[in-house]
């Protein structure tokens, strides 16, 4: 979509600070981090909420790179997997992402 922010980082327009790259995937940190790690992880074609997500294969990628990114960033001690879907949830961008949180003790609820 051509004038989606997460689409404009994906064809390098707007510089992001890559975590992580697959084949139909990214990732990168947030620029207003909400924990010490916040990486968002994005599927590379517009895809608007999870909703919308049917491709089972992408659905795969984006599971086995939460993994990856998990060993990779050494989050052993854990790490909170959010996903808002619609705006009610308080989603702005809508270009579906995972917010990957990590490096403190998160509270329940969150706050």
């Amino acid at each position: 979509m051509e004038n989606c922010l997460f689409c404009k980082i994906v064809r390098g327009e707007i510089p992001a600070k890559i975590a992580f790259e697959g084949e139909r995937v990214m990732g990168f940190y947030d620029i207003n981090p909400q924990a010490p790690v916040h990486i968002l992880l994005i599927p590379k074609e517009h895809i608007p909420t999870l909703l919308e997500l049917k491709d089972k294969e992408l659905r795969d990628e984006i599971f086995s790179s939460i993994i990856e990114i998990g060993d990779r960033e050494e989050l052993k001690n854990g790490f909170r997997l959010v996903v808002n879907v619609g705006r009610d949830s308080g989603c702005e961008v809508f270009h579906l992402h995972f917010h990957i949180l990590s490096g403190r003790r998160l509270n329940w609820p969150p706050g």
